[in-house]
Formats: structure tokens, C-alpha cells, sequence
């Protein structure tokens, strides 16, 4: 009765009405809104590959948008399986997170018996943030200026050849194979602990050709040091226009892109996927990002959780018909 008089009775209404507001928001921001964590990226290969420049690029940017520190932590050896494993056994609560190629998640479950992890039961898609294409190239050393003139050559030495790949039991090494049993050449895959090191003995001419991504190739491409002289997919690469596809040179059933993703432990609350996946679509539309992602021959394009999932899931259909058919056996 006091506080009325002094206030006036719509006075007083206006006053609860704002305070329970307030109240409400506070109480709300607590249930919701906890700050995130300082984020750590993990990525399955060493330090001067693509994968480890794409991360890098969005890590930089991803910690402006966030607010938090987002930094990249290798973890390289069994192509990725041990950064996965990591995933696997870190807390599900926004602080680890793993970005990945399709090797790691799509491949390596179908290749090996026991990766020590299942990416259906034991990772959360978060989000997609391109595709791209696996390429052949061939070394500096090597005369061969295109495909068919590196099969040429091949053949004058006796039709054996060894091919870099980045690691066992990988869609470039499956590619070798589809590669050998259509030309009839003995190419031998020569299995690398990433693309760095394998590109580090490409430019040595330590070896004379090598399949990985159009990221792990592209820069060198450009400056004369190695030649991509094919490429995977239906079309041809943006940023490669001169290179040939597998299909243009007659090898079909290789069209079908992988993919860049980001992976966190099952478990995590669909809200920090939610702000994590909303802050990465933000990030790609910067123009800086964009170029920078374009121009490693990524095309780039955001996808949702459920777009990513549904992503992979082709990408296994198509290669598990590709496996089967190399009579490769799990190991």
C-alpha cells in the first residue's frame, strides 16, 4: 500500500512487469548461455598439408566470431585414426573438436577391422565446409607433361611405376589400383605419413608421381614444381581448367566428391553445434576465407549437421561398390 501510493497503481505494474523481465532473463541466461571454452581443432596429418592449412584459415577467423581461443593441435600417424581416436575419448562438451576429410571417417572404418573407433556411434557431425577433388600429378623430374603421356612413359620403363599416396588403404590408393588394372601398368603405392612428406619426395624426384588432393598439390602446380595432369569429379576443377577429369580420359565411376568436415564427441549438446555451426557459415562468407579456400581448389560450400551426414553417406555408397570391387580384404 506504501509502495503504490508513492508510485501510482500503473506505475507499480510497470515496475513488476520490467522486474520479472529481468529476472527471467537472468535466470534463462544461466540455463542456455554458459561462455564457451577455448576450442582445440584436431587434425589427423602433419603440419604444410591442406588439411592443416584449411584449419588454420578457419581457426583464425572462428576465434574473432566466437570470442574464445581456437587453436589446431596435430595429432598425424595411421591417417587420422589417432587424431579420431582422441576425438573419441575427449569430453563431449564443445572443447575438442576434429576436422576431417573423408578418409579418416568414411574410408578407414571400411578398410580396417578395427579403427578404435565407430564415427556413426561415437561422433556428432557439426558442420561441412567444402568439397574437393583427389588429383594425379607427376614430379618435376618425370617427361610426362599429361596423363596419357605419364602412361606412355610408364610403359618404357618396363610398366612399373610408384605412386605417392598419403596414406594406406586410401581412396588414392584404391585410384592406383583402378588406374593400373585399366592401363595395364604394375604401379606399386608407396604409402606416406600425409601429403607434406610425400610432396617433400615428389620435389626431391624421389618418386615420380603421386595422388593426394588439389589442395595438397595446387601451390606447387602453380609454380612449375610438380604437374597435375587429371582430376576426379564430373567436371573440371575452377581453379585447374586446362586439367582433364578420370572421365574425359575414359575411367568412369569416379565422380563422386569427398568432402571437409567438422566432428565433435557424441554426446555434445546440439547448442554449442548450433553456435559452432552458424559461427563457421558466418566465417565462409568472408571474402579473405572464401579466396583463400578457393584458391587451394576447395569448393567451398557450408553445410548443416544433417547435410554433412547425409554427405558422407554417398560418398560411402560410392566407394564401398570401388573397394569391393579392388578385392581389398578389412585389416
Amino acid at each position: 500500500m506504501i509502495f503504490s501510493r508513492r508510485l501510482g497503481l500503473a506505475s507499480l505494474i510497470r515496475y513488476a512487469a520490467v522486474s520479472a523481465v529481468l529476472a527471467l532473463g537472468c535466470s534463462f541466461g544461466v540455463a542456455i548461455a554458459q561462455p564457451l571454452k577455448p576450442i582445440k581443432i584436431l587434425v589427423g596429418f602433419p603440419p604444410g598439408g591442406g588439411t592443416d592449412a584449411a584449419a588454420r584459415i578457419l581457426a583464425e577467423k572462428l576465434k574473432d566470431e566466437l570470442g574464445v581461443a581456437v587453436i589446431v593441435e596435430n595429432k598425424p600417424g595411421a591417417g587420422g585414426q589417432i587424431a579420431a581416436q582422441a576425438l573419441k575419448a575427449a569430453a563431449a562438451d564443445g572443447s575438442t573438436l576434429f576436422l576431417s576429410h573423408d578418409h579418416t571417417i568414411t574410408i578407414l572404418p571400411m578398410v580396417t577391422k578395427n579403427p578404435g573407433y565407430a564415427p556413426a556411434q561415437d561422433f556428432a557431425p557439426v558442420a561441412g565446409f567444402a568439397t574437393f577433388v583427389n588429383a594425379f600429378a607427376v614430379s618435376g623430374g618425370t617427361p610426362a607433361k599429361s596423363f596419357n603421356e605419364y602412361v606412355a612413359w610408364v610403359k618404357t620403363q618396363g610398366g612399373k611405376g610408384a605412386v605417392g599416396i598419403p596414406a594406406p588403404a586410401s581412396t588414392p590408393e584404391f585410384l592406383v589400383k583402378v588406374i593400373g588394372d585399366k592401363f595395364k601398368l604394375d604401379l606399386l603405392s608407396a604409402p606416406y605419413r600425409g601429403s607434406a612428406p610425400m610432396m617433400a619426395d615428389m620435389l626431391g624426384n624421389q618418386i615420380g608421381a603421386g595422388v593426394a588432393s588439389v589442395p595438397d598439390f595446387i601451390e606447387n602446380h602453380k609454380a612449375g614444381k610438380v604437374r597435375i595432369v587429371a582430376v576426379l569429379g564430373a567436371k573440371r576443377q575452377a581453379a585447374l581448367p586446362d586439367v582433364p577429369t578420370f572421365s574425359e580420359l575414359g575411367m568412369s565411376g569416379l565422380e563422386d566428391l569427398p568432402y571437409y568436415g567438422i566432428f565433435a564427441p557424441a554426446g555434445t549438446p546440439k547448442a554449442f553445434v548450433d553456435t559452432f555451426s552458424a559461427a563457421l557459415a558466418k566465417v565462409l562468407t568472408l571474402p579473405d576465407v572464401h579466396n583463400h579456400l578457393t584458391q587451394m581448389g576447395l569448393t567451398v560450400g557450408f553445410m548443416t549437421s544433417s547435410q554433412l551426414a547425409q554427405r558422407e553417406k554417398a560418398y560411402a555408397q560410392a566407394w564401398a561398390r570401388i573397394i569391393q570391387n579392388s578385392g581389398f580384404q578389412p585389416q
